[in-house]
């Protein structure tokens, strides 16, 4: 009986103790990437490109506090356009054809929120709904990294937390392509602070063997952005 209560005992203080851990490096990855400064942002226009196979796609990303977002690529070409208002989705894709606006479902409106709107703290948000816990410690890029679970609506994914640093340095997902699950790892560098802002100005993809490098030209933070920019009909 002692045996199965120091055990017990054991077992709560190692959870509170992973716990608290998870909890302090949830805080610490939020000051790192300056996440509680960002209610006092306005807006952001981030200016980038997508490498891939030796092509290059311009991308414009536009932001509006709350959760106003669009997203420009440019590709042979063609502008593929999203964008939410803060009610409804819209995209407008002429490789299908048409350059008229289409509806997106909302599934997609989300997931599209979710990775790329800069106002959310998803991360402490996933902590206070129960979604995270820390596996284990890993390296990567040479030097330790914590490794966190994320699940969020039974989907799995895994964000490497730099032990020094409080940032992010490695992301991976599984995603569903052409009816086969794929693996992606992502790998941010290069980090920048623009007004208050923090951002990777370099992210590396690596997915079915292809590689994908994302760079920011360009932050802007606060400038004058009417609401208009995200209605597209």
């Amino acid at each position: 009986m002692k045996k199965l209560i120091l055990a017990a005992t054991l077992l709560f203080v190692f959870a509170f103790v992973n716990a608290q851990s998870l909890d302090e490096i949830v805080k610490k990855y939020s000051a790192a990437n300056k996440l509680d400064n960002l209610s006092k942002v306005s807006t952001i226009k981030i200016t980038s490109k997508t490498s891939v196979m030796g092509q290059d796609m311009p991308i414009e990303t536009w932001m509006k506090n709350p959760d106003k977002i669009k997203v420009v690529t440019t590709a042979g070409g063609m502008s593929i356009v999203m964008a939410f208002d803060g009610q409804k989705g819209y995209m407008i894709n002429p490789t299908t054809g048409s350059n008229d606006p289409v509806e997106m479902d909302m599934n997609m409106v989300k997931q599209q929120i979710a990775n790329r709107n800069m106002f959310q703290n998803s991360l402490a948000t996933m902590y206070k709904n129960g979604s995270l816990s820390l596996e284990s410690e890993e390296v990567v890029n040479g030097k330790p990294a914590f490794k966190i679970k994320q699940t969020t609506e039974g989907a799995v994914s895994y964000l490497y937390i730099d032990k020094g640093t409080f940032l992010a340095v490695k992301a991976s997902t599984t995603v569903n392509q052409g009816g086969q699950s794929i693996s992606v790892d992502s790998y941010p560098s290069d980090y920048k602070e623009t007004n208050g802002v923090m951002v990777p100005m370099v992210t590396k993809q690596s997915l079915s063997g292809m590689d994908i490098v994302t760079t920011i030209v360009k932050v802007e933070v606060n400038i004058p952005m009417e609401d208009n920019v995200f209605k597209l009909k």
